[in-house]
């Protein structure tokens, strides 16, 4: 693939809705054109405290930070006809789903590919398991700040870049 959008969620608590932050790496070409991050407001807001040890984010992160659908008008127009692709694509996937229905918004067909499902097939059972920084690692990439959703991003759409 030469030419697609890595995204990664990170949410709040266990509803796939309530996506805190959010991380999109644009590559054309094979290069990577773009990047945007953002913290949003969490549907529904309160916080699970595994959340927070997974990613260091909270409510005082979040209670001033925009909506979902103002994010999303930011993030429409860099992905426009762009496949999305993300580790886990299930997860993520579901998480814009599940966000696009808590906000009445029209869900546009998106076509997801799984870098996680690649890694799978590629390097099979070489790898001790196909966690993101064990996938990235193996492909050269240095995730240094695992769970930030612009970090996860990154790492994704270099992984993508070599097997997909």
């Amino acid at each position: 693939m030469k030419d697609f959008a890595a995204i990664d969620f990170e949410t709040a608590n266990g509803q796939r809705s309530s996506v805190c932050s959010v991380g999109v790496v644009v590559v054309r070409s094979g290069l990577i054109t773009d990047t945007f991050y953002s913290l949003i407001h969490p549907v529904p807001g309160y916080y699970a405290r595994f959340c927070q040890e997974v990613h260091g984010l909270g409510p005082e992160d979040t209670d001033e930070a925009p909506l979902f659908p103002t994010v999303w008008r930011q993030i429409e127009p860099l992905i426009a006809g762009l496949p999305l692709v993300a580790h886990n694509s299930p997860f993520d996937e579901g998480c814009l789903k599940a966000v696009f229905q808590a906000y009445q918004m029209d869900y546009p067909d998106y076509q997801f590919r799984c870098t996680c499902r690649a890694s799978r097939q590629h390097f099979g059972q070489r790898l001790p398991n196909h966690q993101l920084h064990t996938v990235a690692a193996a492909c050269g990439f240095n995730l240094e700040h695992h769970h930030h959703a612009l970090a996860d991003a990154e790492a994704c759409a270099h992984i993508a870049m070599q097997l997909l």
